[in-house]
Parts: C-alpha cells; sequence; structure tokens
C-alpha cells in the first residue's frame, strides 16, 4: 500500500469520514479476518473479531501515532488482541457452562465469600494509588490490559507490573487463593 493512500485512509478515520472506513476495510480486511480465523479456528468467530476490532480501530484512532508504528501494525494488533480475548471469553463461557454441570465445588454459594462484606474496595484504596487506578480499570469497569494500556495512557508493561504488585499487596491482607477467587467472581 502506498504511503499516500495511507494517509488518505488516517486522515478520513480522524475526521470520522466513513469513507476511510470503506479503504481500510477494501484494503486490509482480508489480513485482518485471517490473522482472526488463524486465532479463532472459527470463521463466524472471526468474523465477529473484525468487526469488533474496526469499531475500536473508528474509536481509537487518535491514539493512533505514525512515529510507533505503520497503520497495518497498529491494526493487526488491535485485531491480533480482540481475537485473543474474544477465544479466551468464548473458552472461559464453555468452561463455566461445565463447571456448573459437572461440578459442586462452590456448593458454599456466592454468600459465603461477597466480596463487599470482605471491604475488597476498601482494602484496594490502602494501596497507592497508581496501583489502585489499574486494578480499579481491570476488575471493576472490566476492561483487558490492552484496552487498560489505552486507556490510562500507560504501556502495557506498566499494567502488568502494576497489577502483579497490586495483587500481591492484596495477598498480605487475605489468603493467596482467596484474592484470586474474589478477582475471579468480579469479572464475572
Amino acid at each position: 500500500m502506498s504511503k499516500l493512500l495511507e494517509q488518505n485512509i488516517i486522515s478520513l478515520l480522524r475526521e470520522k469520514d466513513e469513507k476511510g472506513m470503506e479503504l481500510l476495510f477494501d484494503h486490509y480486511g482480508d489480513a485482518l479476518f485471517g490473522v482472526a480465523n488463524k486465532i479463532t479456528k472459527d470463521e463466524d468467530l472471526a468474523k465477529d473479531v473484525v468487526q469488533l476490532s474496526l469499531m475500536k480501530i473508528w474509536k481509537k484512532i487518535d491514539t493512533y501515532n505514525e512515529k510507533k508504528s505503520k497503520l497495518f501494525t497498529w491494526i493487526f494488533r488491535i485485531t491480533r488482541n480482540t481475537a485473543i480475548d474474544k477465544l479466551r471469553s468464548a473458552n472461559l463461557k464453555s468452561d463455566q457452562e461445565i463447571q456448573i454441570e459437572v461440578s459442586d465445588v462452590y456448593s458454599l454459594g456466592t454468600e459465603a465469600v461477597n466480596p463487599d462484606h470482605l471491604d475488597v474496595r476498601k482494602h484496594l484504596s490502602s494501596l497507592d494509588e497508581k496501583y489502585q487506578v489499574v486494578m480499579e480499570a481491570l476488575f471493576f469497569q472490566g476492561m483487558t490490559q490492552q484496552e487498560a494500556s489505552e486507556a490510562l495512557d500507560m504501556p502495557l508493561g506498566t499494567i502488568k507490573s502494576r497489577l502483579k504488585i497490586g495483587l500481591r499487596e492484596l495477598r498480605k491482607i487475605y489468603d493467596p487463593a482467596l484474592v484470586v477467587f474474589i478477582f475471579s467472581m468480579m469479572m464475572n
């Protein structure tokens, strides 16, 4: 693709001109579908991934920086991460359905370990603010690490480090297994 055409697509997208989306899809749609299909190994799921990716590209085009990467690299990453998230979500739902039918591991009921009763927010507020912000985005706002990275304008590595340190600090307050259980309940 020529540099001029790429710049035209970027300009149109930033102006929220639908012609930019048409050009983007015409020139990159097959490649994005290929990436999504390779990861999901399911054509219908791959189509959903491409659609979600295009919506993310449309919404986040102002975060694209030509100095950091080419347009294709940026949209490739968005599609790849969306496919991985979609696949994890589909696998998680499938695993949960199986567990509910064949497992009595959580026969206690969720009332026995209610995050509100354990004052998770109170203890989270005892952490340094930089960890609170990341954990709030990931666990209470339901963002993926990539989405938190973009929303908070932080490198992905920083998000991962702050999550790890924040969880380590909460493990000092709660039993380590309980921390995992609490946050897995919040993610559902």
